[in-house]
């Protein structure tokens, strides 16, 4: 199944899942992590692109290698978060992108948050409901999420 068809399910599948947002344009949470943890996010940070699938990137408050924003309405990762409740359920929608596996739910206002799966530090992208149908991200954070954070759990 493609990446597409997969955020397509997702959004069939988790409609009732409940609503959260990962921060507003400008200001964000940044994860709380351990020093190992933070030195894959570290080197995660400095390989992300300058533009995802087109949108430019820019600064989110408070600034962190843990955090990272494109475009608006926002494109948010973070980096160090949670291991999500939804990865211990086999049946949570989830897409292989590059050589990433990401598990995925979609809020009641549309957008959807994708969190690594199988790596030593979790990586969450939160893609507002203007961009939640497209896999363009995905790809674009293939190589670096594989270059920086290693498989495994």
């Amino acid at each position: 199944m493609s990446a597409v068809a997969c955020l397509c399910a997702a959004a069939a599948y988790a409609a009732g899942s409940g609503a959260f947002r990962t921060g507003t344009d400008d200001k964000v949470a940044v994860p709380v992590t351990d020093r190992r943890t933070a030195g894959y996010c570290a080197a995660l940070h400095a390989l992300l692109p300058s533009r995802l699938n087109g949108l430019p990137r820019h600064d989110l408050k408070p600034r962190s290698d843990l955090v990272a924003g494109w475009g608006r309405p926002t494109v948010v990762l973070r980096c160090g978060v949670p291991r999500p409740a939804v990865d211990a359920d086999p049946d949570t929608p989830a897409a292989s992108v590059g050589g990433v596996t990401w598990s995925f739910e979609q809020d009641r206002d549309g957008g959807v948050r994708m969190t690594t799966t199988l790596r030593k530090a979790y990586v969450e992208l939160y893609l507002p409901p203007e961009y939640a149908h497209d896999a363009g991200p995905l790809v674009d954070l293939a190589a670096p999420v594989r270059r920086s954070v290693p498989e495994g759990i």
